[in-house]
């Protein structure tokens, strides 16, 4: 690092955690962010303002009015631009040291799996549970570590997977059923801030895999109810009949999704 680096990021290499080693690796990381909406807003701000060296960002839609309650990344003047595009404009005006991807579309099977496979680290800020699931499906195969954060009305959650753990769970194993993963999927409000408050969690877990300290929310599901500022933690175990990550050796049901 030069000495501008060196500065930018002196907050972080004080810490004993961080240090230049862990600042270091994550100049050399490459972060795979699914959205750009609520969660990947905050999520690709801290990323980037840590200094990840490599940000690819993936998202289809285009910026909306009713967007700039929550989508903290984009403004006003963004309405109407392609979210990745909007997104990659701010990044960089934060921290132009770094290297952005943008990919302006929804990934097909085979893409998503490159993508997973090129990454470090996978985090899904996407807002439709079709998606958590495919990406997660791709993270299993390719053993690649995914933060996957959610949010609705007044309550958020995050789960991180880590194949390096083989007791780790995915996100499929909070589903016990066909019927359970349908009751999910409801549309509904959101309070802006909550979404600031779970993308802020998902980019710390992400960092923390990066540099390789603490300890992940790996096999706790974290659960934020904003009416009350109560957070819980539970345990989650592996389900070994999880038709993504289980221990049967057809796992062809869930692969559909990205194969």
């Amino acid at each position: 690092m030069d000495d501008e680096a060196l500065l930018r990021y002196s907050r972080h290499i004080l810490l004993p955690e961080v240090d230049i080693e862990g600042q270091e690796k994550l100049l050399a990381a490459r972060v795979l962010i699914i959205g750009l909406g609520g969660l990947g807003s905050p999520v690709s701000l801290y990323l980037a303002a840590s200094g990840v060296g490599h940000l690819v960002l993936v998202d289809f839609d285009t910026v909306e009015l009713s967007n700039l309650q929550r989508q903290i990344v984009h403004g006003a003047a963004d309405v109407g631009r392609a979210k990745v595009i909007s997104a990659r404009d701010s990044l960089l005006a934060l921290n132009p040291h770094i290297r952005i991807t943008t990919i302006e579309r929804m990934l097909d099977p085979a893409a998503l799996l490159e993508q997973v496979r090129l990454a470090d680290v996978v985090v899904d800020g996407s807002d439709n549970l079709g998606t958590r699931l495919a990406v997660n499906a791709a993270c299993v195969r390719e053993r690649t570590p995914l933060v996957s954060g959610a949010a609705i009305r007044l309550e958020g959650q995050v789960l991180v997977y880590d194949p390096q753990r083989p007791e780790a769970p995915c996100y499929r194993c909070l589903f016990r059923s066909e019927q359970e993963l349908a009751e999910r999927c409801a549309q509904s409000g959101v309070l802006a801030p909550l979404l600031g408050i779970i993308g802020s969690v998902q980019a710390t877990e992400t960092l923390k895999l990066l540099i390789g300290f603490g300890e992940a929310l790996v096999g706790r599901l974290l659960l934020l109810d904003a009416r009350t500022m109560e957070w819980q933690c539970i345990t989650l175990p592996k389900n070994p009949n999880c038709p993504t990550c289980g221990n049967r050796e057809d796992t062809h049901a869930e692969r559909r999704l990205v194969d």
